[in-house]
Parts: structure tokens; sequence; C-alpha cells
């Protein structure tokens, strides 16, 4: 069975660890305890998109990035060849204004 929560705590693990930062460096930065942030990488609890974009925030890296990698890689144990990467036009069309203006 392939599990959402472990794929997006091996992307935490990843990311935190080519950042050269250590676990209680990135739990202090987001203020999550150190003991839940190990077992949110570990597969052992559900991370919340409140402590995800937390941790997201402490590692500099977009929530986006998070999640894309971590569907790759469930793409990739479900056996598909390609990972579609696919915006929906409305959405597009929902925050176009929005970067436009940065």
């Amino acid at each position: 069975m392939i599990l959402v929560r472990q794929e997006v705590g091996d992307v935490l693990r990843d990311l935190r660890q080519q950042k050269g930062r250590t676990l209680r460096q990135v739990a202090s930065r987001a203020s999550v305890a150190l003991g839940y942030l190990s077992e949110v990488e570990r597969g052992q609890k559900e991370a919340s998109s409140e402590i995800i974009a937390s941790v997201a925030e402490a590692l500099d890296v977009p929530i986006s990035t998070i999640m894309h990698e971590a569907a790759e890689r469930i793409s990739v144990l479900e056996g598909l060849q390609t990972f579609p990467d696919v915006v929906p036009d409305e959405l597009v069309a929902s925050v176009e204004p929005e970067l436009s203006l940065r």
C-alpha cells in the first residue's frame, strides 16, 4: 500500500538533508516539536497542511515543491511512466492577474 505520509516524509527529509540542516534546526525554525517532525519524516505521523507549510518555510522551499515531489514519487510507485504536469486552465486564469503584478 502506498502511503502519502511516507512519501511526504521522505521528501521533507531529503530536502532538509540537501539543505544541510539538522532535524533540530528545522524543527526549531518551523516551531514544530523535534520528536513530531522526526515521526513525520519517518512516515509515522500524518503532517497537516499547516505543519507542511511551516517546514517548507523553514527549508526555504515552496509548498508546491514538496507536494510535486511527493506526487512524482507516488506516480513512480504506482508504475506510471510519466507524471501529468498540467495545470488546469481555470487555475491559471484565476492567478494570472496576481502573477502579472509581481
